[in-house]
């Protein structure tokens, strides 16, 4: 265990450095895919290596293409950046290599999840009585909380999709916004339902779903199973539907109600944004991400659903060799979630958690909503730049003159290294889209990043 030992030291001073490098490293990669690759031995080599050789390797080749993104200075997607105590629960996990599948297979697991569980639930405004589960992302989570739905709705309509499939179900028709996220459509696909099945209601100019509208277009529907999917958090303007009245009409219209909060749901955690997800607590199902806001370490994504029966049904399963998976069991673990070989994620969340407290983790919100403000406010006082979205979050967009123009500002601001912007296409035009989520970005790396961008379009001009 010498070697062992050696070797974790050797790793654990490899994350430090790096970690204590992020504050002025280059965001984005030096290196592509393919130099990467390159760099790589092309064939296996046909003897075993030493953990010290093998540790050299992979940060000598790997670190060239590294991209800061658990770093202070990336603003692209909706990335955060893990926290010390998640971190250190998340390297302990991976120690542990505990399966976490079932209470036989790792009490430990199931355990912590168990709380954490109960404490995100706490902070965000869900039902305590809603199951949890740990998924990998709010793909995963959307997937399994329509999973859920499609039974549920299909049992109400006397059918077992369980045991019957989908052909010659009655037909679900599944509502979504406008400007729902990708991911919903894909969840349809995953689950055999197919995009056909999706009816659009109309987006008011923020991007959030025109509540009044949804009652006529659920009206129109035919009669049979209806899903409404309700967004938390527009993942270009940070806009919110109206969960209130979405609810309401979801209930009146016999729906399942599934909430897709990646980010949003977060709102939920800050006593100044709470507001924005009034109503959070009528829904059936909800998806949101711990790799984003809570900065928790990839991968990192909670489901919860308010009919833990039904989530169970939809996703869990047994076998005569499944120890721990007899029928009266209480429900966690794979039971809410697709997979049975599962990593323990449970324990770096309750980590992150622990560390920031309820009064941490609103905190955390609230300074990043106030970085994005202080970033719309410094980029509107650049001339010929223009924030087009009203700030409601943590989302920032921005127009740089015409399309062109913005996409090349942006792409000088990702090769410049200081900061990592993204782009966006949104009502038909090129936009630079901000979002801020990160735990240690400060004031200082949200003018160092507007900066950046004043000085990228000075290039671009002339």
């Amino acid at each position: 265990m010498r070697h062992l030992r050696e070797g974790l030291e050797a790793a654990v001073d490899v994350i430090v450095q790096y970690r204590e490098s992020l504050p002025d490293a280059v965001v984005g990669s030096l290196a592509t895919r393919g130099e990467v690759v390159d760099a790589l031995p092309t064939s296996l080599p046909d003897g075993p290596a030493a953990l010290d050789v093998v540790l050299k390797e992979l940060v000598a080749v790997a670190e060239p293409g590294l991209v800061a993104s658990a770093g202070p200075r990336y603003f692209g997607f909706v990335v955060g950046g893990s926290t010390d105590a998640a971190l250190m629960a998340d390297v302990v996990a991976v120690g542990w290599d505990q399966m976490a599948f079932n209470e036989v297979s790792s009490p430990a697991a199931l355990a912590f999840e168990d709380v954490a569980g109960s404490w995100l639930k706490q902070i965000l405004g869900i039902p305590a009585s809603a199951s949890t589960g740990f998924v990998t992302g709010a793909q995963a989570a959307n997937t399994v909380g329509l999973a859920a739905a499609r039974w549920q709705v299909l049992q109400d309509h006397g059918w077992d999709v369980g045991k019957d499939g989908l052909h010659g179900a009655p037909k679900v028709t599944v509502i979504v916004g406008a400007e729902r996220h990708a991911t919903i459509d894909r969840s349809l696909r995953f689950l055999g339902l197919g995009e056909h099945v999706i009816e659009v209601v109309p987006a008011r100019e923020d991007g959030a779903m025109d509540a009044e509208a949804l009652d006529g277009v659920m009206r129109a529907s035919r009669s049979g199973p209806l899903i409404v999917c309700a967004q938390a958090g527009n993942v270009n303007t940070g806009a919110f539907d109206d969960l209130r009245r979405i609810a309401e009409l979801s209930k009146s219209h016999g729906a399942w109600l599934h909430v897709d909060g990646a980010f949003g749901l977060w709102a939920g955690a800050s006593s100044h944004t709470r507001h924005l997800v009034d109503g959070i607590e009528l829904a059936d199902s909800w998806g949101c991400d711990g790799h984003k806001w809570l900065n928790v370490p990839y991968d990192s994504g909670y489901v919860f659903c308010a009919r833990p029966e039904v989530h169970a049904i939809a996703m869990g399963y047994t076998a005569e060799y499944l120890t721990g998976q007899e029928l009266d069991r209480q429900f966690g673990g794979g039971d809410f979630v697709p997979e049975s070989s599962r990593r323990a994620r449970g324990f770096a969340t309750w980590a992150a958690l622990r560390s920031l407290g309820r009064t941490g983790v609103e905190h955390l919100v609230d300074r990043c909503c106030g970085l994005a403000r202080r970033f719309a406010a410094g980029l509107d006082a650049i001339d010929g730049v223009e924030v087009v979205n009203d700030v409601v979050l943590n989302q920032v967009l921005v127009r740089i003159g015409d399309s062109e123009t913005t996409d090349r500002v942006a792409e000088v601001v990702q090769t410049g290294g200081v900061a990592w912007i993204g782009t966006t296409t949104w009502h038909g035009e090129r936009l630079i889209r901000i979002s801020v989520s990160n735990w240690s970005t400060t004031e200082a790396d949200v003018d160092m990043a507007i900066q950046a961008i004043s000085d990228a379009l000075v290039s671009v001009r002339t």
